[in-house]
């Protein structure tokens, strides 16, 4: 019976006059037998039945006592029979969001690794349902995630077809199934199983152990600050050596749209869904007319490790960037730290207070190890060849998205080198990005 809240009351009380009516039947009926070896009704004393109807009525009267404490409970406590909390899943307090998990898959049955890891480190399957979308129709990977049984949710993207394209972009097929397998996955992630959020890995990826811890305690920040919106679980310099080891806690802002395992809403999915491109949706992710100015958080360490080499990049930036990528291994209890040093205000200002009161040095201070003392440093580049040369010759990523570099925040890189930390840093007095540098 499915009582709506207005009428809770009225079913209350329909289910405590129902109940009532059949006890008292119930118990009625026992009174000819309610002793063993009694005498017949036509041969008993009057005063023996009217003991009996006595004993009876008092039952009643403790039987409703009970019922009408129950009616008052129902009455107190309505929002048990709202639909929203009746289809929660059990277990699960209101106030603990649920936050799947999207695996994109293809055609790699080391996908195993990625789920395995997930599975390892996943603290609640009720949080935090796993659902693998995979592409291609390949049918050794479509195993390999059939395999694990109830463990997951295996959905199977059905338009397999190839995508016109222009002549020049034929070899960029597997990029145009890419963008329309993340259209179709996450559709059905925000529109058919009515999620709110998500965190996306694809199967390359490995996961930390605080990784699910991470997105959980991010996810408030996500939805009270309008200035952010996104949070990854990767740091694009995150190799060893350009890490700070000693702070795996440490959280940044950056205008660069990181990806490799973040998180969303189901509001930016609305908001992006209906201009989602044909091809090349992470470049386009990283366009002004989609950031519009907003940030994601990304750590000091990532909290994700990508062993795809193959793909339909190529092995772009692989082998010299992304194999060395540092996992964190230090469990960081996040949900239980203050964040609000995140909270955008506080954070820029912050930011641009220890950036620029940092010592000023030369490439040359740091190529020959002439810094003196802990650090932070300073190193201001002037244009887009300056950047991309010192960025090169430090050995962190060079390149640039309409004028952001990778993990920038307000033009700003920050990384470890030689056991210090180095800002790589516009001029004082930065305002935006130049969308030419790209």
């Amino acid at each position: 019976m499915i009582c709506k809240r207005g009428s809770v009351i009225f079913c209350g009380i329909l289910l405590f006059i129902s109940w009532n009516a059949i006890l008292v039947i119930l118990l009625w009926g026992r009174l000819p037998s309610s002793k063993q070896n009694a005498p017949s009704r036509e041969l008993r004393p009057a005063n023996d039945v009217l003991g009996d109807i006595l004993q009876v009525v008092d039952t009643i009267e403790v039987e409703l006592e009970k019922q009408n404490q129950i009616l008052i409970q129902i009455q107190k406590h309505p929002l048990v029979w709202e639909p929203s909390n009746r289809n929660k899943p059990k277990g699960i307090a209101p106030s603990q969001p649920v936050i799947p998990i999207l695996v994109i898959a293809c055609n790699r049955i080391m996908v195993k690794r990625c789920l395995d890891k997930l599975l390892q480190h996943r603290p609640s399957a009720e949080l935090h349902p796993i659902i693998v979308s995979q592409d291609c129709g390949h049918a050794e990977t479509s195993e390999v995630i059939r395999s694990y049984g109830s463990q997951v949710t295996h959905l199977k993207q059905p338009d397999l077809s190839d995508i016109a394209v222009r002549p020049e972009h034929k070899k960029f097929q597997g990029y145009y199934k890419i963008s329309r397998h993340y259209h179709w996955a996450l559709n059905q992630v925000f529109k058919t199983l009515s999620h709110s959020s998500v965190v996306i890995v694809e199967d390359d990826l490995e996961v930390a152990p605080d990784f699910f811890e991470y997105f959980r305690a991010l996810l408030p920040l996500l939805k009270s600050d309008t200035s952010l919106w996104c949070v990854s679980a990767w740091n694009d310099n995150g190799r060893d050596g350009f890490v700070d080891p000693g702070k795996a806690s440490l959280l940044y802002r950056t205008d660069f749209f990181p990806g490799l395992g973040w998180m969303l809403l189901k509001e930016l999915w609305e908001e992006l869904e209906p201009k989602w491109p044909a091809s090349f949706w992470d470049d386009w992710m990283r366009q002004p007319e989609q950031r519009r100015n907003r940030a994601c958080i990304r750590p000091e360490i990532s909290r994700t490790l990508t062993f795809g080499r193959q793909g339909v990049s190529m092995g772009q930036f692989y082998d010299k960037y992304l194999r060395y990528i540092k996992l964190n291994t230090e469990f960081v209890p996040f949900t239980k730290l203050d964040l609000g040093y995140l909270n955008e205000e506080t954070y820029r200002e912050n930011f641009k207070k220890e950036v620029y009161s940092a010592q000023v040095v030369t490439y040359e201070d740091i190529k020959q190890g002439l810094l003196k003392g802990p650090g932070p440093f300073c190193l201001i580049y002037s244009s887009k060849d300056s950047f991309k040369m010192l960025a090169k010759n430090l050995g962190i990523m060079d390149d640039l998205k309409s004028g952001v570099p990778r993990t920038g925040y307000r033009g700003v890189v920050s990384f470890f080198s030689r056991g210090r930390r180095i800002y790589l840093a516009p001029p004082p007095g930065w305002t935006q990005y130049d969308h030419t540098w790209s």
